[in-house]
């Protein structure tokens, strides 16, 4: 752990870099000034960067009330990786044909624009606990639920083929529960502003706005946002079964999952016990690093990932950081670097090189060796990939 923060009536702030701007302080401040917070305080990652009321890379504990906010809109974005039965002798020269395949089968982009041919099932548990929710907030239907399993997103979320240290062949897939997830995130975040006007409470920042668990709202959000951390699973699944569909097209070497890493959340809220306390755990861009947990910690597109086992922490709620973090929004990537500077810095990789992703320049992001320097006292390194080729959502 790098500092520790304390003031005067505000909770501990446990912060696992020096590297942080005064913004994402500042937010971490203003979450450490509400009530209900554990006393343990709030803990920020490596990775730790601005975010729309609480901090990208934070773990936020709180007892009797949880903010829609600070899970954010992206509910139950996280990592699907698998490692397979292949070598690195196994793929073929080139591997373009290979990442044509993926964004062929695998749908990219933002909205609900996929078609229903050849989509899945719907899960029918997931569909009877749909309908269950909209029946009382008909405002969070939409069409595009089904045609949206299976789909990549836009922004940061990506499907990449690596190496590791063995040249043993990963897969790892990067996204979450799309558009009925930020609708999910958008209402409950909008009631529990309301909420706050209608008692007069007045905080740092409106987009801390909370649902105490004594209303209906908190325990709709609560089962909303379950819904939404499942439908996340389902949809990293089926990407991940189409990934591998698509490479079997292209790869003579039958082969086989010998070891999934991870499918595990880095946006989510989970009820779990913490210093003899049953606590709302809300993690904005960590991970959980119970002892034992495998978990992956992926760089930019450019750079080094990780998999990792989890220390079991307590200081940081066992937790830990999910990503590099950006260090420049997309608005200053897109401003400051080049797509001759992308060339560069995806040299060797297979991926997109044009201004459509410019703003997910490597250098865009922290240094992720930096990153897995500053928590070495809350994860172990089991194995170091390399991208050799990357798609992007974009």
């Amino acid at each position: 752990m790098k500092q520790v923060i304390q003031k005067e009536n505000h909770r501990p702030i446990k912060i696992w870099t020096d590297d942080i701007d005064p913004a994402a302080l500042d937010q971490l401040r203003n979450v450490s000034t509400l009530p209900f917070v554990h006393p343990h305080g709030v803990v920020a990652m490596p990775d730790v960067h601005v975010g729309i009321g609480a901090t990208v890379g934070s773990v936020i504990a709180t007892d009797s009330a949880v903010i829609p906010a600070a899970v954010g809109v992206d509910i139950g974005c996280g990592i699907n990786a698998v490692r397979l039965s292949l070598k690195a002798d196994d793929l073929p020269d080139n591997l373009a044909p290979i990442r044509n395949q993926i964004e062929h089968s695998v749908p990219l982009g933002p909205g609900g624009r996929h078609k229903q041919k050849n989509m899945p099932d719907f899960d029918l548990d997931l569909a009877n606990r749909l309908k269950d929710i909209t029946r009382k907030h008909p405002r969070l239907e939409r069409r595009d639920v089904q045609r949206q399993i299976g789909t990549l997103g836009s922004g940061n979320h990506f499907i990449e083929i690596c190496l590791d240290e063995n040249q043993e062949v990963w897969v790892m897939l990067h996204s979450g529960s799309r558009g009925i997830g930020n609708l999910i995130g958008r209402y409950f975040i909008g009631r529990a502003k309301r909420h706050m006007e209608d008692l007069g409470i007045q905080l740092p920042d409106q987009d801390l706005a909370y649902l105490p668990d004594n209303t209906q709202d908190f325990h709709d959000y609560v089962e909303a946002v379950q819904w939404a951390q499942d439908y996340a699973f389902e949809n990293r699944r089926v990407m991940m079964d189409r990934t591998l569909a698509a490479m079997r097209r292209h790869i003579k070497t039958p082969f086989t999952i010998t070891k999934e890493a991870i499918n595990c959340h880095h946006n989510y809220v989970e009820q779990e016990e913490h210093f003899g306390k049953k606590l709302w755990v809300t993690r904005k861009g960590a991970i959980r690093a119970q002892q034992g947990d495998l978990g992956v910690i992926p760089g930019s597109m450019g750079q080094r990932s990780y998999i990792v086992r989890g220390k079991g922490n307590l200081d940081s709620y066992c937790s830990c950081a999910h990503g590099a973090g950006r260090q420049f929004s997309r608005r200053a990537a897109r401003e400051r670097f080049t797509v001759e500077d992308l060339r560069a810095q995806t040299d060797g990789i297979e991926c997109r090189k044009d201004a459509g992703v410019l703003d997910e320049i490597p250098s865009a992001y922290k240094d992720i060796d930096e990153v897995m320097e500053n928590q070495k006292d809350l994860v172990e390194v089991l194995h170091t990939l390399r991208q050799i080729v990357n798609v992007k959502g974009n």
